[in-house]
C-alpha cells in the first residue's frame, strides 16, 4: 500500500470523527495528515513526512485559537443567559413595590415572584427580567 493512502485515509478517518465531535481541532489535525500524505507523494522519506503532518497541524491549531472559532465561551451565569433562559430581556409590569424590594406580576399566564436589581428606588413601571433564580425575575428598570 503506498504511503500517501495510510496518511489519506488517517485523515479520512480524523474528519469522520470531527463530525461527531462539533469542534474544528480533529479537522486541523486532519489537515496536518494531508500534508503528510502530499509529501509522500512528492517522495519525501518518513521522517520528512512525519514532520511535516506535525508542522501543520500544530500551525493549523494555533491559527484555529486564534480565530473567532476557537475562542472558548466564558458561560458565566446559566440564570442569566439569553441562550438558556428565553425569558431574559422579555418584560413585565410591576404595579407596586413591596418594602424589601419584591413584587408578585402575571407573566406567560403565571404568577411570578420579581426581584428589583440594583440599586435603583421601586418605583411602578416596566421593568426587562435580566436573570432567573429558581421562580424568581430578577429585573431592571426598562431602558428608554
Amino acid at each position: 500500500m503506498q504511503p500517501s493512502y495510510v496518511w489519506f485515509s488517517l485523515a479520512v478517518l480524523l474528519i469522520i470523527a470531527e463530525l461527531t465531535t462539533g469542534t474544528f481541532y480533529l479537522l486541523m489535525v486532519a489537515l496536518g495528515l494531508a500534508a503528510g500524505g502530499v509529501a509522500a507523494m512528492a517522495g519525501l522519506a518518513f521522517p520528512a513526512q512525519a514532520a511535516l503532518a506535525a508542522l501543520v497541524g500544530v500551525i493549523a491549531i494555533l491559527l484555529l485559537r486564534r480565530s473567532r472559532f476557537g475562542k472558548t465561551r466564558r458561560a458565566g451565569s446559566v440564570a442569566s443567559n439569553p441562550d438558556v433562559n428565553l425569558d431574559i430581556g422579555e418584560e413585565v409590569s410591576v404595579a407596586q413595590w413591596g418594602a424589601d424590594r419584591r413584587a408578585r406580576v402575571s407573566y406567560r399566564g403565571a404568577e411570578w415572584d420579581v426581584e428589583l436589581a440594583g440599586d435603583q428606588p421601586p418605583a411602578p413601571g416596566r421593568f426587562r427580567i435580566v436573570e432567573l433564580r429558581g421562580n424568581t425575575l430578577i429585573v431592571k428598570p426598562r431602558q428608554g
